[in-house]
């Protein structure tokens, strides 16, 4: 068992912090946590949602003032708060989980606006913006059109430019929250890459992140909090993921196959030879009453291309969709949720939910028919229909009126998926259910989706993580290239069966 490696022998810290408290509305947030960064070390900040890395961060940038009694050492200077101007004139970077960018700006813009800022109006120079950016996406060895609009991009391209605009300033010490998130495997290893190019130049970066693989990959030591206190900090070298897990949660998981056979219960989805030209060619598969089927493959594979047009936001070429036997060609989202099918986007923050609309709203907005009382929209039912699904999924919240933005991300993704649950469906499309969601949380969203198979729900779970699909769905597809290139039953193979053919 690895213990906690207590005062780090060497070098000065870059960044120390003592004594740090914090609350809100009488909950404690953080509780007397200590933290320090070496100068020019990869470092880890672990914990579930809600266990306070986000405030911390937010402590050290100087968008929250910690109580009276917290000690900031920070490059030779000592602060007992920081400010935004300090932070960031001090070389702190942070690229946030909702990467903070403008849909409407260009690229170039996006990556290079902070040039521009200061106390003196100046004129715009867009072509030295332009070399800006190209400079700062050729360090990540990633190639966009800077000149279009940042709205024409998937959600992956759109966190390589939040990277590239971290890097664009003089950082000392860089923050990643969720950095990999949204990025194929090669587009990950490009970043991990760059992060330890940036280690050997003497920038510190403190890697957030719930795919603990990476974390075992790239940093060096490990914060683990809980519930807003220091568990402790650990040396990487020798830890496991299941230890990790074990010092977030306070709590051990076990992993085991789910796969079951659903041969003798009826097709609920079919697809035969489905083609959208540019996105998917001659997909074909079917889907079971209580069936999971799995989706893996790298982003860009035409996973979440297919979901679009089972959801009738896009319209395929040529082939054939029949739900319960049926044929149906949908012509919007609207009619694909009349017919009883349900997809939860893997963009949650702009396209599942609306942040700053209230729990309740976030829940019913799917399903305002069963909610109407003569012609109108009745508070009552609304409540009942919202604790109904808030206790079935056993969400966390305050109130019903809170904003959903208050809630940690696990908890914003149950409702997410009680939304849907909410319309009554037959298939539920699950494109990404865990991005941003830490592992505690992902069991949880696991086990309902094992009793939602159960209950007979049809469902597809697309994931890029394989392991999610390997350990939660009775069969496994692998999309490639926009084609289905093999199908494995995780009952007969290994996870490193379908991990060689993904990332061969």
């Amino acid at each position: 068992m690895t213990e906690p490696s207590g005062a780090h022998a060497g070098p000065r810290p870059l960044l120390s912090l003592r004594n740090i408290n914090m609350t809100f509305g009488g909950v404690k947030a953080l509780k007397n946590v200590s933290f320090d960064v070496l100068p020019g070390e990869v470092h880890c900040l672990a914990g579930e949602n809600g266990s306070g890395k986000s405030t911390l961060i937010k402590i050290i940038t100087g968008v929250y003032r910690p109580e009276p009694g917290a000690v900031i050492d920070y490059d030779g200077q000592t602060y007992a708060q920081m400010s935004p101007v300090t932070a960031q004139n001090g070389g702190i970077q942070v690229i946030w989980q909702d990467l903070a960018l403008f849909p409407e700006m260009t690229v170039a813009e996006n990556i290079a606006f902070q040039t521009l800022l200061g106390r003196w109006p100046r004129f715009v120079n867009y072509g030295h913006m332009r070399e800006i950016a190209i400079r700062a996406l050729k360090k990540l060895g990633v190639t966009l059109d800077v000149d279009l609009p940042l709205k024409d991009f998937p959600i992956a391209q759109r966190q390589i430019v939040a990277i590239a605009r971290a890097l664009v300033g003089e950082a000392k010490i860089v923050f990643m929250d969720e950095p990999t998130a949204s990025l194929t495997q090669s587009e990950t290893d490009h970043l991990l890459e760059i992060v330890r190019t940036l280690s050997t130049s003497g920038v510190a970066v403190v890697f957030v992140s719930h795919r603990l693989a990476e974390v075992l990959e790239i940093s060096s030591r490990l914060t683990v909090l809980r519930d807003g206190a220091l568990v402790g900090v650990y040396p990487t070298e020798g830890l496991t993921q299941s230890r990790i897990t074990e010092l977030m949660t306070g709590r051990t998981f076990d992993q085991h196959v789910r796969a079951k056979t659903r041969d003798a219960n009826p097709v609920v989805l079919e697809v035969k030879n489905l083609t959208r030209p540019g996105q998917f060619e001659d997909v074909s598969f079917t889907v079971r009453k209580g069936e999971t089927l799995g989706i893996t493959g790298l982003l860009g594979a035409g996973r979440t291309e297919i979901a679009l047009s089972l959801f009738g936001m896009s319209k395929p070429q040529s082939g054939e969709i029949f739900l319960d036997g049926k044929p149906v060609r949908f012509s919007s989202n609207r009619e694909a949720i009349e017919a009883g099918v349900a997809y939860l986007s893997e963009d949650r923050l702009s396209l599942g939910l609306i942040q700053p609309q209230s729990i309740a709203d976030n829940l019913v907005i799917a399903s305002l028919d069963g909610i109407r009382s003569g012609g109108l929209l009745s508070d009552e039912r609304k409540q009942r229909l919202v604790a109904q699904w808030i206790a079935d999924l056993g969400v966390k919240i305050g109130k019903q009126t809170d904003a959903i933005s208050t809630l940690s991300g696990g908890n914003q993704q149950r409702i997410a998926i009680a939304k849907w649950l909410a319309t009554d469906p037959k298939l539920l499309i699950l494109d990404a259910p865990t991005v941003g969601v830490d592992v505690g949380a992902r069991a949880g969203i696991f086990e309902i989706v094992a009793k939602l198979a159960e209950s007979g729900l049809a469902i597809i779970l697309i994931s890029d993580e394989v392991p999610e699909v390997y350990f939660n769905a009775d069969r496994v597809l692998h999309m490639a290239g926009g084609r289905i290139s093999g199908a494995f039953d995780p009952r007969q193979c290994t996870l490193k069966d379908i991990e060689a053919a993904v990332y061969a």
